[in-house]
């Protein structure tokens, strides 16, 4: 069996087991392994009869990103595996569903919304919302300290210090890496999530 077919196959199962959940296409996308995930963003949903919104692949790459990243010893020693937003949330309850009942290290992991890069102690995955733009360059400096994987769509992310950048290919969300941000700050990624990465910027400490 093909990737595409393996991901069709994959979502019809999620589908049916989630049908009549207004959430059901998110929960579906969490259901699926890292590999096919990747693989239907790439080849642009064919799985799915509705296509889904920004937002709802958006909030299935930040909860899967956190499969594929080594954090130092000494970061987030709580009993949680928390993903925060930072600033103006865009996702809604999207993140929320997408989270739920889901583990990651054998730890609960919950959608948390921040107001201050500080108050990011505990968090493992921080996406920061366009509205943090005049503040970008503080904000990464306080979250690197922290050990802090950080994701956003701001423009020029990556050039100025931040580690995953969504992008688009076409009408499709990609994402970029920089990966000397993140080696600065002590995280670890995972080279099956550089080889899905549309590019990265460093290269990865032997």
């Amino acid at each position: 069996m093909n990737a595409a077919a393996a991901v069709e196959e994959n979502t019809r199962r999620a589908n049916l087991r989630h049908r009549g959940s207004n959430f059901g296409l998110t929960v579906a996308f969490r259901n699926i392994s890292w590999v096919l995930l990747a693989c239907l963003l790439v080849l642009g949903g064919v799985a799915f009869a509705d296509r889904p919104s920004e937002y709802q692949v958006k909030a299935a790459y930040l909860y899967n990103f956190g499969k594929f990243v080594n954090w130092p010893a000494d970061a987030g020693a709580t009993s949680e595996f928390d993903v925060c937003v930072l600033g103006s949330d865009p996702f809604g309850a999207l993140l929320d569903a997408t989270v739920s009942d889901s583990t990651i290290n054998g730890k609960r992991v919950v959608a948390r919304r921040i107001a201050r890069a500080q108050d990011a102690a505990g968090c493992r995955v921080v996406f920061i919302a366009s509205s943090e733009s005049p503040r970008l360059s503080s904000d990464l400096a306080v979250l690197s300290r922290l050990h802090v994987l950080t994701v956003s769509d701001n423009p020029h992310f990556l050039a100025r210090g931040g580690m995953i950048q969504f992008v688009f290919e076409g009408d499709r969300v990609r994402f970029a890496v920089n990966l000397t941000a993140a080696q600065e700050a002590g995280l670890t990624l995972s080279s099956e999530l550089l080889k899905v990465a549309t590019k990265v910027i460093g290269t990865q400490a032997r």
